[in-house]
């Protein structure tokens, strides 16, 4: 049997951080009315990117994660629930427990869901996304010796090496040359799979996994043209799929399998915003649609939405941008993320490197490491499409780095 709650100022739909910076920002900018805030997660929104670091290596526990410890004022969660149905011209939701609700804005922010491998025996890896996913890894990996990670994205090499320390057997296996070098290129990527092995991480290069056999007491991966690879416990880190299908089903506009905003978050939909990975959103700066998968910048479109449903005026014109951790190596980036046709390397002392990316004369993109510096140049470069040679080849004598002309 349905029933009718009273309309809420917002509904965001997601548990992650998109949906926690919304809320949050719809409460600090004055939005009139309560926020709910519902997730098919079972834990409130909680910090993912320890899943594969100080998390998984045991370091911390599942309390140190949640976002948001004490709720602020306003804001209902309910876990364990999905949005059914959603009807924008009628400002009303349906759960799937049969509760309506009316609502005056509301923010997709649903997320994405692990890709599973399109190879027979691909519901024999484990993946990892959520907490409750991290629950079966820890269980698995306790008694096991030995691990394969198919995909080497940053996931994947974050997860080897947490592995790797707590004395595991990891083989990474990747149909790239070496990690990232699409996203990154090949120079970039020497280094990452350096890392890899000075953990002690076997990686091997394209490895193009076919199927994934279970037996009783091992796994097995199968790798076209190269010999399979055998391990107590199979990680597949083979990227995501956002989770559009609520807005298609509504007649929100999807393109890229995203829901497509501005630069406000906002949809063609009125009352509907959509913001983090479902969403394909207007970097101002960029001056096109940017489809983005990090951390950061879900957080920074959750405040970006939260803020324009309160009625503020918010945009989002900065380059998108992540810090990976693969053991104690951090990796930063800044980029459109859409493509480059050159990168100038210059190397630094202590390992340390700054990548810059340039695609037909502008200043794309920048990666660093001990380049802190070069980091935030960049960055601010990147976002004013910066020409190369405005950008990395003049002389700046804030910063130590010699950077390439």
């Amino acid at each position: 049997m349905s029933t009718h709650t009273a309309p809420v100022g917002l509904l965001v739909v997601g548990g992650g951080p998109a949906a926690h910076s919304a809320a949050i920002a719809y409460r600090e900018q004055g939005g009139e009315g309560s926020v709910l805030v519902v997730s098919d997660d079972d834990t409130p929104p909680y910090f993912r990117p320890a899943l594969t670091k100080d998390h998984l290596r045991g370091e911390s526990s599942e309390a140190e994660l949640l976002l948001a410890p004490d709720r602020p004022d306003g804001v209902e969660i309910r876990t364990g629930r999905t949005v059914g149905t959603l009807s924008p011209a009628e400002y009303r939701a349906r759960l799937d427990d049969g509760t309506t609700i009316d609502y005056r804005q509301c923010v997709l922010a649903t997320g994405a869901t692990p890709t599973q491998l399109p190879v027979p025996g691909a519901e024999n890896g484990l993946y990892l996304r959520y907490l409750a996913d991290a629950r079966t890894l820890h269980e698995r990996i306790g008694p096991a010796r030995s691990v394969v990670v198919v995909g080497s994205g940053f996931i994947g090499c974050e997860a080897a090496v947490s592995m790797v320390r707590r004395g595991l057997e990891v083989t990474v296996c990747s149909n790239e040359r070496n990690p990232q070098a699409t996203r990154l290129g090949d120079a970039v990527g020497d280094r990452l799979a350096e890392w890899l092995r000075a953990e002690g991480v076997r990686f091997r290069s394209g490895a193009e996994v076919t199927g994934i056999e279970s037996t009783t007491d091992r796994q097995v991966v199968h790798v076209r043209d190269g010999d399979p690879a055998g391990a107590d416990v199979v990680l597949v880190a083979a990227g995501i799929t956002p989770r559009a299908g609520l807005a298609a089903e509504a007649g929100v506009p999807v393109e890229q399998d995203r829901v497509v905003v501005d630069e406000h978050m906002r949809s063609t939909v009125d009352g509907v915003l959509a913001a983090g990975d479902v969403a394909l959103a207007r970097n101002a700066a960029a001056g096109r649609h940017l489809a983005v998968e990090h951390w950061g910048e879900a957080e920074a479109m959750g405040r970006i939405a939260g803020t324009t449903a309160a009625g503020g005026d918010a945009v989002w014109d900065s380059p998108p941008g992540f810090w990976t951790e693969i053991g104690d190596r951090v990796l930063k980036y800044a980029a459109w993320g859409d493509g480059f046709d050159e990168v100038a390397l210059a190397t630094h002392g202590d390992g340390g490197f700054t990548a810059w990316y340039q695609r037909a004369g502008l200043l794309v993109g920048v990666a660093t490491h001990l380049a802190d510096d070069d980091f935030e140049r960049g960055a601010d470069l990147v976002r004013r499409n910066a020409t190369s040679s405005a950008g990395p080849g003049t002389p700046d004598t804030t910063s130590p780095v010699d950077v390439p002309g």
